[in-house]
């Protein structure tokens, strides 16, 4: 462990002990503010009961559903947008309105129209997820460097050949970058999505922890979607990591 790495650990440490020592001191309610152990006995409960896994499935699907919904939508249109005059013209007005309009507006639209399954939450996370895509892949696409797109042009390449050699790689630390957002964006989509019409869900569990004054589940359920948004996040890391260093590699061995 570095000594940043170390730094972090003790800043988090101290501040977990100054909350479960200011809480004991001052005898605060659970209903105001629970201590840290109270939570972590809490999170335990919950998960040898095995109370907590319908709700973490049901969130993990909307959240994955929607992330691959959005992000292939938005990378396909940031791909069409970027390479056609005529459809950026045609289509980029109702993209940026579509991103101007309040999602959880729509939730209930949604509910009535598509029921309180899974489809109503899944489209609201594709539309959160797709803007981020759909730009990183328009900036990628098109923000390629003068010089060497006119060495491309000197070689007397195709537009395809351009697009595949040049514009593509460019594009995949954006699109990657994007796609770091993107799946952020989608639990934050999926829990304000459940907060309208679900029986399950992280996000449903919230609204029925606060209304039974259990302020101590409500922080369980905080801390679980906060390691659900940072692993996910992580896992985006470490296949862009992967990725990248195979696509150097085999563009090496081309070479």
């Amino acid at each position: 462990m570095n000594k940043n790495k170390f730094l972090s650990f003790l800043l988090f440490i101290t501040f977990i002990s100054i909350w479960e020592l200011v809480v004991h001191v001052r005898e605060i309610s659970k209903i105001i503010l629970p201590a840290p152990s109270d939570i972590v006995i809490n999170l335990i409960n919950n998960f040898q009961s095995g109370y907590f896994y319908p709700h973490i499935y049901a969130t993990t699907v909307e959240v994955l559903g929607g992330f691959f919904l959005g992000s292939f939508l938005g990378i396909s249109l940031g791909f069409l947008v970027s390479q056609s005059k005529t459809a950026q013209e045609i289509l980029q007005p109702y993209i940026i309105a579509s991103q101007a309009m309040p999602k959880l507006a729509l939730a209930p639209l949604l509910v009535l129209w598509f029921g309180f399954g899974y489809t109503p939450k899944i489209i609201i996370v594709a539309l959160v997820c797709f803007f981020p895509l759909f730009e990183s892949t328009v900036t990628g696409l098109t923000y390629v460097s003068r010089e060497k797109l006119q060495l491309f042009h000197s070689l007397q390449a195709t537009s395809f050949q351009t697009l595949i050699k040049l514009r593509l790689p460019t594009a995949i630390p954006y699109i990657f970058s994007g796609l770091r957002v993107a799946i952020v964006l989608s639990v934050v989509g999926a829990v304000v999505s459940e907060f309208i019409g679900a029986s399950k869900g992280l996000g449903a569990l919230i609204i029925a922890s606060q209304g039974m004054l259990n302020t101590t589940l409500t922080f369980s359920v905080f801390i679980l979607l906060t390691m659900k948004g940072m692993l996910l996040y992580q896992s985006i890391y470490w296949i862009e990591k992967l990725f990248l260093k195979k696509y150097i590699y085999s563009r090496g061995k081309t070479k």
